[in-house]
């Protein structure tokens, strides 16, 4: 992958709704060649797919947390029952195992503190393998939805 790659993957992840003339006039390649390096990266598994990005709360789900999941055993068989089983959680939103203690960090929505206070008790916290929940409120997202940087490695202001 090189910087025009990079280029590329930036421009749609600002906006994926973008015709291939409009981004390969954003990059600065013609439409043949930028077409081509388009589905290189669709084929390879840099671009998963595409996808409305929609506002939780225009949608009803103004409540949101974040919950810690401990498991009581962490072999192979009670890792994957877990982790099938968060998955077809649909107010689950996103749902990452971690290294050392939690095991697993889980970003719910919900429309309120009573619809979470129902999924935790009547499904989070009979997932197979689950010794502890603990959770927090999300107050306020201040980076949300950022598109990936250009460049691997760690920059930023102070060098």
């Amino acid at each position: 992958m090189d910087a025009l790659d990079r280029k590329i993957l930036t421009e749609l992840q600002l906006d994926g709704r973008l015709t291939v003339t409009e981004l390969a006039a954003r990059v600065k390649l013609s439409v043949s060649p930028c077409h081509r390096r388009l589905r290189d990266l669709e084929r390879e598994g840099a671009i998963r797919g595409y996808r409305a990005v929609v506002d939780p709360a225009a949608v009803g789900l103004n409540f949101e947390a974040l919950v810690f999941a401990t498991l009581r055993w962490e072999d192979s068989d009670t890792v994957t029952a877990f982790e099938e089983a968060v998955a077809t959680v649909p107010h689950v939103l996103q749902a990452q195992r971690l290294f050392g203690e939690p095991d697993y960090l889980l970003r719910v929505a919900t429309a309120d503190l009573t619809a979470f206070q129902q999924l935790y008790d009547q499904q989070l916290a009979r997932l197979p393998g689950v010794q502890r929940l603990t959770s927090t409120l999300v107050m306020k997202h201040v980076v949300d939805n950022r598109p990936l940087p250009e460049q691997p490695g760690v920059t930023g202001p102070s060098g």
